[in-house]
């Protein structure tokens, strides 16, 4: 992936040479300025967390969304469709 320069940020050599000593489990960092810790990894590595938290987010919703089905909460899909349907101005299915 192509980054922008402007946006990157090019580590020091001295952080360099310590992401490099750290392997694959990524450095931890902190800001002097704010005491904040941060984490260097690859950019695999950060693309798979990602793609992980988003599947256990998507995995949740369903999750929720079944409980209040079963608690009998929510609309018909039938019902939603029509709503729908009846906001964008398309035809009504008879």
């Amino acid at each position: 992936m192509e980054y922008d320069k402007g946006m990157a940020a090019k580590l020091s050599k001295e952080l360099a040479s310590a992401l490099h000593a750290a392997g694959n489990d990524g450095l931890e960092v902190i800001d002097p300025d704010t005491n904040r810790v941060y984490h260097i990894v690859d950019e695999e590595t950060h693309r798979r967390a990602m793609n992980a938290l988003r599947a256990e987010q998507d995995r949740e919703a369903i999750a929720e969304g079944i409980a209040q089905m079963e608690a009998g909460e929510g609309k018909p899909a039938e019902q939603v469709f029509e709503g729908i349907r009846s906001r964008l101005n398309l035809p009504q299915e008879t």
